[in-house]
């Protein structure tokens, strides 16, 4: 595509810049990171498939940031439960985005951002150089940033099994 016709082309829609590899890398980055703040054990691939429904989707997004990280996974969950069709569909969410969290993963670990080990299922977050500067993100992705810390800490607190229950998915 020439310049031209990049400059032509139309305007990326909400979706588009939202289910964005590169943000979504970022997203799982953070969650790793979260997920990982206490003993340094890395997250089992199956959860960073929930991360992306639960982050892309406003009103759940807006539930996360809401909730105190320290509340857990059980009072986010309570506060979605509230509303039955929000905790049902990130099921199907999940489902639809296993693509892009796949393109994610794949793009972080090109990256060097992310570490899957395919033997033990896990997904390390790497950290980055002692030296290197921290990344200044724009006030329209912090809160992307903070919902994926959460998750990872949240889900750092209880099993495979009690996140599955808790927000009624299945692996």
């Amino acid at each position: 595509m020439s310049l031209t016709e990049a400059s032509d082309a139309a305007p990326l829609t909400e979706i588009e810049i939202v289910q964005n590899p590169a943000l979504c890398t970022f997203v799982l980055w953070r969650f790793g990171l979260g997920f990982q703040s206490e003993d340094g054990h890395p997250a089992l691939l199956p959860l960073a498939f929930l991360v992306l429904p639960l982050v892309l989707h406003r009103p759940t997004l807006e539930m996360i940031n809401s909730t105190r990280k320290t509340s857990g996974l059980a009072l986010f969950a309570s506060k979605l439960g509230e509303q039955r069709e929000l905790l049902f569909a990130v099921h199907e969410r999940a489902l639809a985005l296993r693509h892009l969290t796949l393109q994610s993963i794949g793009m972080g670990v090109a990256n060097q951002l992310l570490t899957l080990d395919y033997e033990a299922a896990t997904l390390r977050a790497n950290t980055l150089e002692p030296d290197a500067p921290k990344p200044r993100l724009p006030e329209r992705i912090r809160s992307f940033s903070s919902a994926g810390d959460k998750i990872g800490y949240w889900f750092s607190k209880v099993t495979l099994n009690q996140v599955a229950s808790t927000l009624a998915v299945g692996f």
